[in-house]
C-alpha cells in the first residue's frame, strides 16, 4: 500500500508529463482535436436518448480529466 506522500509524488509526477505531453504543439493540436470530437463545446444532452448522453458525457468527461491535469492548482475554471 502507497502512504499518502507517495501517493502526491506519483500524481505530481502524472500532472508534469500530461503538461509535456498536452504543452508540445503536437499535444496542442490533439487536445484540440479531442475537444471537438469529444463534445467539449457542444451539450451533451440527447433528448429522449440517455444511453447516447451518457455515452457522450462519457467522452467530455475524459477532455475534462486531461484540462484539469493541466490548469495550475492556483487557477479556477476550465
Amino acid at each position: 500500500m502507497k502512504t499518502d506522500k507517495q501517493l502526491e509524488k506519483l500524481i505530481a509526477e502524472l500532472k508534469e508529463n500530461y503538461k509535456i505531453t498536452f504543452g508540445s504543439d503536437e499535444g496542442k493540436q490533439i487536445l484540440t482535436d479531442l475537444e471537438k470530437r469529444c463534445h467539449f463545446y457542444a451539450t451533451t444532452n440527447i433528448k429522449g436518448d440517455s444511453h447516447e448522453s451518457a455515452y457522450m458525457e462519457g467522452q467530455r468527461s475524459v477532455i475534462l480529466f486531461i484540462k484539469s491535469m493541466l490548469r495550475n492548482p492556483k487557477e479556477k475554471g476550465i
